[in-house]
């Protein structure tokens, strides 16, 4: 029987100690911008601890560090979950959302040993219970201001190769990447368009920042669940970073960097609000 399929009758319950491993944090303030920051978790439940086989090291080097401080800081409506994608991965379909196999996880072995059904439920009934808390977020916005704009910020590996070896080509790794794979791209092309202007245009510490919509990644659950339950209301833009800011393999930031990119995109806010009023 595949893990992720539960038998009849099979109900399991998210066990969690609220106070020490929530699911997520959240904020409900005015405004028409919600951000998360899907892969900026690194706890785990003990008894995925207990079965992990990778170092904090590596775990990291595949999480988004810094990505919940930007959606905390830039918009007045966010949800930040604190769980490791290795726990639950919430940018995944709910078949894909726990890593079973090296291929699931860039050929990593994850686990010491298979997780076993109960596990698996689990760590799935996270993944219900957040996506039943966004469309509740999600609606009480469609419901208050008609139309809303969400920033899906994620970073990604550039040295895959090695902390020695050479970075991948900038030519096909822009330091930002927007996806919009997801979306009707006319529909929202205003607001898209004018994100692309104002990131391209932003006065970034000594240089101006390399932009691309598609090029490394087109969005992936996250954004097409949203575009999906809120087609006419809800405009994804799903925001990656290239760990420029930051030594992705010993997980040394450099505070200057991570600031100067959250202002970067804290910059292309108000042009994407004026936008969508407009539509």
């Amino acid at each position: 029987m595949d893990l992720r399929e539960s038998p009849v009758g099979d109900e399991v319950q998210v066990v969690t100690d609220e106070e020490r491993f929530p699911l997520w944090y959240e904020h409900e303030g005015e405004g028409l911008l919600f951000a998360t920051a899907l892969h900026s978790g690194h706890l785990l439940r003990p008894e995925v601890e207990r079965q992990m086989a990778l170092d904090e090291a590596t775990r990291l080097r595949e999480e988004d560090p810094y990505t919940d401080q930007w959606a905390e800081q830039i918009a007045p409506n966010w949800i930040v979950p604190v769980r490791s994608r290795f726990e639950v991965d919430l940018n995944r379909d709910r078949e894909e959302a726990v890593y079973l196999s090296p291929g699931d996880a860039w050929n990593l072995k994850v686990w010491k040993n298979t997780p076993d059904h109960v596990m698996v439920k689990r760590s799935l009934a996270e993944h219900d219970a957040f996506y039943q808390e966004l469309e509740s977020f999600l609606k009480r916005m469609e419901q208050r201001y008609g139309r809303f704009v969400v920033y899906d910020l994620h970073a990604y590996n550039h040295r895959r190769a090695g902390p020695d070896a050479p970075p991948a080509d900038p030519s096909t790794h822009p330091d930002i990447n927007l996806g919009t794979g997801t979306m009707d791209r006319e529909r929202w092309a205003p607001v898209v368009e004018r994100f692309l202007h104002d990131i391209r245009n932003y006065d970034f510490p000594g240089r101006r920042l390399t932009v691309g919509e598609n090029v490394v990644f087109k969005g992936r659950y996250f954004p097409w669940w949203v575009h999906t339950h809120f087609p006419e209301s809800g405009c994804v833009l799903a925001i990656e970073v290239k760990k420029f800011y930051m030594d992705e393999w010993t997980g040394r930031a450099d505070p200057v960097l991570v600031k100067a990119v959250q202002d970067a995109i804290a910059s292309t806010v108000p042009g994407v609000i004026e936008e969508l009023k407009r539509l």
